[in-house]
C-alpha cells in the first residue's frame, strides 16, 4: 500500500522521503518515483510537516514511532504525524497523547480501497484527531491517493470506522462465497448469474470485482486473509468492550482461521468460498 502512496504524493509535487523495514522495496520505490530513501524512521521524518505510517499492527506502530530508530526521534514540534495503519483504536488514543507531549498532532487515517485502490489513488480514507486544524493541514495532502477523506471524530474514531468497514465486507464475502457455492451446486453459469443480479439488489464492490474471480478460483490479489483476520480481531475486542453483539463477524472470523490453517494466509479474503469448493 505505501509505495503506491508514496508515488501518488511525489506526482503531486510533494517532497517524499521514504523509509520501509525491508531495504530492497524502498529502493524499488526510489529506482521508479522521485523519492529518497533513508536508512532509519527517524531520518526519514526529520523536517518533515506530515509523516505518514502504514505498516502491520498495532506493535509495528509503536516500534515504527516510538523504537530506537522510530520517527519520534525526528520530529519537529508543530508537524502532523498521520497513521494509516489499521490499528486498534486504543492504539490511537495512545499515539495522539504521546505525541501530544512532543507537540505533534495526530490522525488515525485507516484507508479502505486496497492495493487497486492505492495504485489508482482511490482510497477512501477514515479519519480521526483531537486536533480539527491538523487534519485540515493533511486533508490537501492525502487527497493526492484518495476519492474521499473524512474526519469522523476524536482520535480513534477513523479506525472504530475502519472497524464498521470490515465487519459488513466480512459479511458480504460470507454471502457471495454462500450464493456461489449454491449457484455452481445448482448447475447454473455462475458467470452469468453474477452479470444479471449485480445489476439488481445483491449488487456490492466485492461482487462487481470478485465475484468472477472467486468463481475461477483465483485469489492471487488483493487484501489478504492474515490482515482481515487481524482486523476483525481489533472489531472484535472492541465490540466487548461496547458490550455489543457481532456474531457475524465473529463467525467470519472463524472462517479465516481455518482458511490461514490450511496454508491460504496470503490468499486473497475473497477465498471464503474455498470452504465449500474443495
Amino acid at each position: 500500500m505505501g509505495a503506491p502512496m508514496a508515488r501518488h504524493l511525489a506526482n503531486a509535487g510533494h517532497e517524499v522521503r521514504v523509509h520501509n523495514r525491508t531495504a530492497s522495496k524502498m529502493n524499488e520505490l526510489a529506482a521508479v518515483a522521485k523519492v529518497t530513501a533513508w536508512s532509519s524512521p527517524a531520518e526519514a521524518a526529520s523536517e518533515a510537516d506530515v509523516v505518514m505510517v502504514c505498516v502491520g499492527n498495532d506493535d509495528d506502530v509503536r516500534s515504527a514511532v516510538f523504537g530506537e530508530h522510530g520517527i519520534v526521534h525526528g520530529l519537529k514540534r508543530g508537524s502532523v504525524v498521520v497513521d494509516h495503519t489499521t490499528t486498534s483504536a486504543e492504539l490511537s488514543r495512545e499515539m495522539s497523547q504521546r505525541l501530544a507531549e512532543v507537540g505533534v498532532d495526530f490522525v488515525d487515517a485507516p484507508v479502505s480501497g486496497g492495493q487497486a485502490g492505492a495504485e489508482n489513488g482511490t482510497l477512501t480514507v477514515m479519519c480521526g484527531s483531537d486536533s480539527p486544524a491538523a487534519f485540515e493541514k493533511v486533508a490537501p495532502v492525502i487527497d493526492a491517493y484518495s476519492k474521499s477523506c473524512v474526519l469522523l471524530g476524536r482520535a480513534g474514531s477513523g479506525q472504530l470506522a475502519k472497524m464498521v468497514n470490515q465487519i459488513c465486507i466480512a459479511g458480504v464475502l460470507e454471502g457471495l462465497a454462500e450464493g456461489l457455492n449454491f449457484a455452481i451446486a445448482a448447475g447454473l453459469d455462475a458467470h452469468a448469474v453474477v452479470d444479471v443480479i449485480s445489476k439488481g439488489a445483491a449488487q456490492s464492490w466485492q461482487m462487481e470485482n470478485r465475484g468472477h474471480t472467486m468463481i475461477d478460483g483465483k485469489f492471487d490479489f488483493g487484501f489478504a486473509v492474515e490482515w482481515m483476520k487481524k482486523d476483525l480481531g481489533y472489531a472484535l475486542a472492541e465490540a466487548e468492550r461496547l458490550g455489543v453483539p457481532a456474531p457475524l463477524a465473529a463467525e467470519v472470523l472463524r472462517f479465516y482461521d481455518e482458511l490461514n490453517a490450511a496454508g491460504d494466509s496470503r490468499s486473497d479474503t475473497s477465498s471464503l468460498i474455498r470452504r465449500y469448493r474443495r
